[in-house]
């Protein structure tokens, strides 16, 4: 995602202190009921899965699909580790900003969608989480609750670690208010990328907001629930935070502002825009029996488009950081 970043003038070392042990204790014990359930799944268990759920129609998908994401939550204690030993100073920045970088887009919707699901069934709505009339449930009501809490954990652990290990190694990087930048500290090429990006997230948002207002075109049944229009709103909010901070950076707008403001917008909704959207567009295109669960058309280019612009911002920002890296490299005594 980037090249190598200057460490800090006067970086202090990534200690162990007891706030960063506790910090990485609670993302690995947090990550412990997920890999738990995913190797029961792999080993043949149906704890959690229903009778009728459609993750018992292809057991080779599932066991590829379940070992995928072992894979990918497994990571999360590996960066716990790497951000919280000395040697993790030592690891190449694109090796550790992109893993990071992939993780907070997986973990943000999920953090931010997860109460807001919560609420709508307490106001009494389904969920995408429950079964509905003429569809199969696809977990049980308690596998969410434990997954999704986790995952909430998780990130709030890891984000907290990174914000710590960030301000030790690359603190200097985004010091100051905007309008204290360089002029040209984000190329013309670019700040092109950056327009093209917002040009492009353009056509998912406008499907998020339909689908917010109760639009239900382009949906498969399976989508039609209570909760849908609310984290389509929330996708919607990603997306708008993702261009605002992304252009913000390129053309040095909102000049009062603290760069960690536009920075901290562009490099996390960046990632919740694209990684989310290739994650569901992944999901969309897995094998289905049921028409009715078919991806359709609209829905397939929606996340395809928002994979696509979320990586042009999120190309935008690393190009900033190593800009503002080389610059700090320079004139350095």
């Amino acid at each position: 995602m980037t090249r190598t970043l200057a460490p800090a003038p006067a970086a202090s070392p990534v200690g162990t202190t007891r706030t960063r042990r506790l910090l990485r204790a609670v993302a690995v014990l947090a990550c412990l009921p997920y890999l738990g359930l995913k190797i029961a799944w792999i080993a043949g268990s149906r704890a959690g899965i229903p009778e009728g759920s459609a993750l018992l129609d292809h057991r080779v998908t599932m066991i590829a699909a379940n070992g995928v994401t072992l894979l990918l939550d497994s990571c999360v204690i590996v960066l716990a580790l790497i951000l919280t030993r000395p040697w993790g100073l030592r690891v190449p920045a694109w090796a550790l900003v992109f893993p990071v970088w992939v993780a907070g887009g997986l973990l943000a919707p999920i953090m931010a969608g997860f109460p807001l699901q919560l609420l709508t069934r307490a106001l009494g709505g389904d969920t995408a989480t429950e079964s509905g009339p003429g569809r199969e449930p696809f977990l049980n009501p308690w596998v969410f609750g434990v997954v999704y809490t986790g995952f909430m954990v998780q990130g709030l652990a890891l984000g907290a670690l990174f914000a710590l290990y960030a301000r030790d190694r690359w603190g200097h990087l985004w010091r100051g208010r905007v309008w204290e930048l360089p002029v040209g500290v984000v190329a013309g090429p670019y700040r092109g990328v950056a327009l093209a990006g917002a040009v492009l997230a353009a056509f998912p948002l406008a499907v998020r907001l339909y689908w917010a207002g109760g639009g239900t075109a382009g949906l498969t049944d399976a989508d039609r629930t209570a909760d849908l229009q609310v984290l389509e709103g929330m996708h919607a909010g990603f997306l708008v935070a993702a261009v605002t901070g992304t252009l913000l950076l390129a053309f040095h707008r909102a000049r009062v502002l603290p760069v960690t403001a536009p920075l901290a917008s562009a490099w996390v909704c960046s990632g919740a825009v694209g990684c989310w959207g290739g994650w569901m567009l992944l999901a969309a295109l897995m094998p289905s029996d049921d028409p009715a669960d078919r991806p359709t058309q609209l829905l397939t280019v929606t996340y395809a488009g928002q994979m696509t612009a979320g990586l042009l911002l999120a190309s935008v920002g690393a190009h900033f950081l190593a800009r503002r890296s080389a610059a700090t490299a320079r004139t350095r005594p």
